[in-house]
């Protein structure tokens, strides 16, 4: 985590300034993998859980990100769930925005501290391993697809991140719940109580390429630079909880 903090309160001295999304694998924009069909969250009373589901044309979460090598331009691939739900109900404090849960895979950097996601006993290894962020996102015309994770001043007392957060000056969790790929799934299960217990929500369903920027202060550190597919589309999240 100690690393995190201290690279992202650096990047404004950064000699190094990259292109806007220029690590994208080209192969994401055709890949089936990234295709949406369906969507859907489920509310299992029996377990007091949401299951979050996106299903593909291909295999899900079986396209990855290649490596870049370092964090500053590194390549992040999202399966991503934008929601009517507020900030407040996933532990962050007030703020405008769209509180999204975002299913990510990004091999150069870990920002799950907490969470060993390939059970190996290190706990810095495993960023290529698909994992759960909730994250507000903003409008931002600074970037191709027009979305990025909202930012806030490190010196903002007033700022609340849930205790899970990775420690950059976003507004970011890495609540560690369980992602399952299977077949031409991916779904995460997430206990109600860690969403303040909201049953009834709209959402909808989005794939994404992100990249992180930590060279250039007229860039988002984390933007959306490629929207691949959108199950409504039109971002319009017509999507509710099935019960």
């Amino acid at each position: 985590m100690k690393q995190l903090i201290v690279f992202f309160y650096v990047f404004m001295i950064s000699p190094v300034v990259f292109a806007q999304g220029e690590n994208e694998d080209p192969a994401f924009s055709t890949s089936p993998d990234l295709k949406i069909t369906n969507t859907s969250v489920v509310f299992d009373n029996r377990l007091d859980q949401l299951i979050f589901t996106i299903e593909t044309e291909g295999s899900g979460g079986n396209s990855i990100p290649n490596a870049f090598g370092q964090m500053d331009g590194a390549p992040v691939l999202g399966y991503v769930f934008p929601t009517t739900l507020k900030p407040t109900d996933v532990g962050f404090s007030d703020t405008e925005g769209i509180v999204a849960m975002a299913l990510t895979s990004h091999p150069d950097f870990d920002d799950t501290p907490l969470w060993d996601e390939d059970n190996d006993r290190n706990y810095a290894n495993d960023g290529v391993i698909w994992h759960p962020h909730w994250v507000v996102l903003t409008e931002d015309s600074r970037v191709e697809g027009g979305l990025a994770v909202k930012q806030f001043d490190p010196n903002n007392n007033n700022v609340t991140l849930p205790p899970t957060n990775p420690g950059m000056p976003m507004y970011m969790d890495s609540p560690g719940h369980p992602v399952i790929t299977k077949g031409n799934i991916i779904r995460v299960v997430i206990p109600t109580y860690r969403m303040n217990n909201q049953t009834q929500f709209n959402f909808d369903a989005v794939t994404a390429y992100m990249q992180v920027n930590a060279s250039n202060p007229d860039l988002p550190m984390l933007g959306v630079y490629s929207v691949y597919s959108i199950a409504s589309g039109d971002l319009s999240l017509p999507y509710t909880v099935s019960q």
